[in-house]
Order: structure tokens, then C-alpha cells, then sequence
């Protein structure tokens, strides 16, 4: 475990409500955001996150630079798929355009919070039970294979146990009220389909972190490197969204790469997991070779996707059309175009 002074952990901290306070304060008016706009606010997250892991390489030494450079441009690659859900999403529950920037807003914090709850179990985890890291390796090849085979489920937030959970428990209404997640009707408080909407997108991230956490703890198994890394690919996610929306399709190996990134990733582990349980000698795959291997594989899937683009140039579902229904039995007219995407874990 890396020895990493107060004062980093509270730069982090103190840059991490800083950011997400900027942030609110830009978008403080709802409003549709734009591909110039996006590009803005992308270019602003991964220049903060090189900046932190310059700063990372210049306090806690060359390999800890290494380690949160290789899980934070792991964490990225991996939260691609994430967009698709989002848009299933979006185009499931017709959230208007001006409001999803704020929903992704507060599916950030939950999983800032969540990650940082399994990130914490996942390293005292594997500090008192080595052999653990053979479990995790085994869930990133599977997640690889499925990637491979297209062997995945397809997501349906309206199957979603968190989503149906707070239509039995809560009332809501079928209108948006802006961003406001409670409505006062009469005496009574009834939730609005923005609740909804954040809840599924806390469930979904929730899926997400299975495979995408044992990643990162196989990149570095300190908690600092690995939570700080998730936290500043997370804080990008909303702006990267934006970016690709309506494009993702477009990335038609990058699914495959992925996979690759997976199985790559999972052999590294296992590999970890020899040298420590069973034999020293076994040899182990230095950061500096991971962080090479995701840069690789990700741009030439990017790459091969943009040469070779499919045929079937369909687009992501747009959020716009009819609610869908937000209590049990009600009947529903689901936005043209919606479709389903494969999801891992």
C-alpha cells in the first residue's frame, strides 16, 4: 500500500466537490447540451485527470502515475457501455433533452458514493483473503467471453428490481416537474418520473461496478489510486455522453476491444494472484505494459470502427415521445426507435 500524505487525499477530496460544484453552477439552467459543449466539458475532465495523475507521479513516485493513468483509462474504456444504457434509459422514461444532464448529475454522486463503498469492501477483501483475486479474475473472463460471443442480456429498465421497487413503494405521477424528484398534489407528495429515471441509473452503475471494479483493483490494489481513478473517469462520464450521443452505434469493434481489455486484464490477474498465493516466481505483468495494452487495443477498436462503419447506420433512441408507464398495469406509447443494448455483468 502506497503511503499517500493527508494533504493528497484532501486535494482530492476538496477538487472532487469543487468540480461537481462548477459543474452545477455551468448548468444550472436546464438546456439541451451540445455537441460543442460536450466537447468543451470533455476536454476540461481529462485535462484535470492527467494534471491529478501528473501530480499522482510527482508526490507518490513514476509506477503510482503509471497505476492511475492505466485504471483511470481503464475505468473510461469500460463506462462506454455505460452510455448505452443511459440512453435506453432516457429513451425509455422520455426524459427531456434539458433535463438529462441533471439526472446524470445525480447519478454521479450515487456513484461516487457506491464506488467508494466496493472499492473499499474490495480492497480489505483482498488484503485479508488473497485467494479472492482468482474469483475476480474469473468474473473479468467471463465478462470478456460474453463480450466475444454477444452473449449478454439485454437491458429493460422496466424488469429493473430498484425501478419497480420505488413504483410499488412510492406513488408517481406520469409528468416531469423540471428536475424536482418530489411534487406536492394536494395534502399528499408524490414522486415524478425523474426519480425514476436516477434510480435506474444508480441500479445500472451498480451492475457495471462488478466487472469494472476487479479491473481496476487488478490494475492497483491501493485505495487511493483506484478510488481517485474511477472518481475522475466518473466525473467525465456525463460530458462523454454528450459527446458520443447518437454516435455510440458507430463503435462497432469497440465492444470486442473491450473484451480484449477484459481478458487482458483478467490474465494480469491471475497472474497477481499466483505470484502471491502460490509462488513468487511467477511472474507478474508491470503497470507500464497494462497501460500500454488498453491504449493499444482501445484506439484500434476506435480505429477499425471508424474505417469499417456498419452498414446499418441506426442511432441511439432519442428522449423524446410518450412516458413510459411508471405504475404497474398503465399503458404505454415507448419513444420510435427505442431498442435494446447488450450490457455487461
Amino acid at each position: 500500500m502506497l503511503d499517500v500524505p493527508i494533504w493528497l487525499w484532501a486535494t482530492f477530496g476538496i477538487g472532487v466537490v469543487v468540480m461537481l460544484a462548477v459543474d452545477l453552477f455551468a448548468h444550472r439552467k436546464e438546456h439541451v447540451i451540445g455537441f460543442r459543449e460536450a466537447a468543451r466539458w470533455s476536454a476540461v475532465w481529462v485535462a484535470l485527470s492527467l494534471a491529478f495523475a501528473g501530480l499522482v507521479w510527482a508526490t507518490l513516485g513514476a509506477e503510482a502515475g503509471v497505476e492511475f493513468t492505466t485504471a483511470w483509462l481503464l475505468e473510461k474504456s469500460l463506462s462506454v457501455d455505460n452510455l448505452f444504457v443511459f440512453a435506453l434509459i432516457f429513451g425509455y422514461f422520455a426524459v427531456p433533452k434539458q433535463y438529462q444532464h441533471r439526472a446524470l448529475f445525480y447519478g454521479v454522486i450515487g456513484a461516487l458514493i457506491f464506488r467508494a463503498i466496493f472499492i473499499a469492501a474490495g480492497v480489505a477483501i483482498i488484503s485479508k483473503f488473497t485467494v479472492v483475486l482468482f474469483v475476480f479474475a474469473a468474473i473479468l473472463l467471463w465478462s470478456a467471453y460474453k463480450l466475444l460471443k454477444d452473449d449478454e442480456d439485454d437491458y429493460d429498465p422496466s424488469t429493473n428490481i430498484a425501478v419497480r421497487l420505488v413504483r410499488k413503494v412510492v406513488p408517481v405521477q406520469q409528468e416531469y416537474a423540471g428536475a424536482k424528484f418530489f411534487v406536492k398534489q394536494g395534502m399528499k407528495w408524490v414522486a415524478t418520473p425523474m426519480l425514476v429515471v436516477v434510480v435506474a441509473i444508480e441500479a445500472a452503475d451498480l451492475v457495471f461496478a462488478v466487472d469494472s471494479v476487479p479491473a481496476v483493483l487488478a490494475v492497483s490494489d491501493d485505495t487511493f489510486i483506484v478510488y481517485s481513478s474511477n472518481a475522475f473517469a466518473i466525473l467525465g462520464l456525463r460530458a462523454l455522453y454528450f459527446l458520443l450521443a447518437g454516435m455510440l452505434d458507430k463503435f462497432r469493434y469497440l465492444s470486442k476491444g473491450l473484451a480484449i481489455i477484459l481478458a487482458f486484464i483478467g490474465v494480469k490477474l491471475v497472474l497477481q494472484a499466483a505470484h502471491k498465493t502460490i509462488s513468487a516466481s511467477v511472474p507478474e505483468i508491470p503497470s507500464l505494459v497494462s497501460l500500454a495494452v488498453v491504449v493499444v487495443v482501445l484506439a484500434g477498436s476506435v480505429v477499425l470502427s471508424l474505417r469499417h462503419p456498419p452498414a446499418d447506420d441506426a442511432s441511439l433512441p432519442e428522449a423524446s415521445g410518450a412516458a413510459a408507464p411508471l405504475e404497474d398495469g398503465a399503458s404505454v406509447e415507448e419513444p420510435a426507435g427505442r431498442s435494446s443494448h447488450q450490457h455487461r455483468g
